[in-house]
């Protein structure tokens, strides 16, 4: 199939750029923050479409639902939509293989918002029925129950299971001949790396065991990062947009600052990416950077409610936030 013009995107870009309108705004979570309880809180989600006669998880999994099920026929090709899907069918194998292994119900722990309706993935795999094209996926699957099954550590059936999840993240990416896409899979994966080494080298372990761990396809090769010692791991991603979380990753390491700063600054250059193509009139960057900001949405809504249920101040639920789309 031959890559898309940008002119084919005139239309949904022009949609997307209303939509943004809607997009939780820093002005919107301080109010959230502040307000008196949760009632008043749940009034300001209903500004931006969050249904208020449901309880907040089922608002929140609706709202991601609709987002992607009304892109995915807007958009030239649904599978610019599936990029932002992989992770939710990849979590729910994960939940199935674990529970499978102990003989639990996963039901709960399941997510809508994948590719495959949560609730059929989970009946097929008990029936061994192929689910339709799934074929990387279900083959992945398989794998991660063998390695399961035989060394009886979930660590190594999800290193598994991540590497497939981002290798079918590049592959679409590609497939869809798309710069902005791949250079965003590329971000993700480095940051995946970054997060991996820091927590790796906090466990007290490196050598095989971080080298075993870390994922292809990123723009710092896995072995600049496993070669890195702890004290220069920065040094690895000096000249890029994680060099920000870099340097924070290495102060953790030497028990300074805080991993709250840290993951927040990894997800900030993915955001920071995102929103360069802002500036792009028409074509897939609008759409692109809408979904992750939904996305982004979620998490900050999530610990907007965690933290206000904990009790927290409002200074310390707005250090956790990460940095706005808009």
């Amino acid at each position: 199939m031959s890559r898309r013009k940008d002119t084919d995107y005139i239309m949904i870009s022009a949609r997307v750029r209303a939509m943004e309108n809607r997009l939780l705004t820093r002005e919107r979570l301080d109010r959230m923050i502040d307000a008196r309880d949760d009632g008043e809180a749940r009034k300001v989600l209903s500004e931006c479409g969050y249904r208020e006669d449901l309880g907040l998880d089922e608002a929140l999994r609706l709202a991601r639902a609709e987002v992607f099920r009304d892109l995915e026929h807007a958009v030239p090709d649904p599978r610019l939509v599936e990029i932002f899907q992989i992770k939710y069918d990849y979590h729910n194998a994960k939940a199935i293989l674990k529970a499978e292994a102990v003989g639990a119900d996963p039901e709960r722990l399941l997510l809508a918002g994948g590719r495959y309706d949560p609730a059929e993935l989970l009946d097929r795999w008990r029936r061994e029925e192929r689910l339709p094209g799934a074929q990387e996926f279900v083959r992945a699957m398989g794998e991660a129950k063998a390695v399961l099954a035989d060394s009886r550590d979930p660590q190594r059936a999800d290193l598994l299971l991540d590497r497939a999840c981002y290798e079918e993240m590049g592959q679409l990416a590609r497939e869809l001949d798309s710069p902005f896409l791949q250079g965003y899979v590329r971000l993700s994966v480095d940051a995946a790396n970054l997060r991996t080494a820091v927590r790796v080298y906090r466990m007290g372990k490196e050598g095989d065991f971080l080298r075993q761990a870390l994922l292809p396809g990123g723009n710092v090769s896995p072995q600049s990062v496993a070669a890195a010692r702890r004290e220069a791991l920065d040094e690895v991603f000096a000249s890029g947009p994680l060099a920000p979380a870099a340097r924070l990753g290495s102060r953790l390491l030497q028990a300074e600052g805080t991993l709250t700063e840290f993951e927040r600054e990894c997800d900030n250059a993915l955001t920071a990416y995102l929103a360069d193509g802002r500036r792009v009139p028409f074509g897939e960057e609008p759409v692109i950077g809408y979904l992750y900001a939904r996305e982004q949405e979620l998490t900050a809504i999530r610990s907007i409610f965690a933290g206000r249920a904990a009790g927290l101040d409002g200074d310390t639920i707005r250090s956790r936030l990460r940095r706005t789309y808009g």
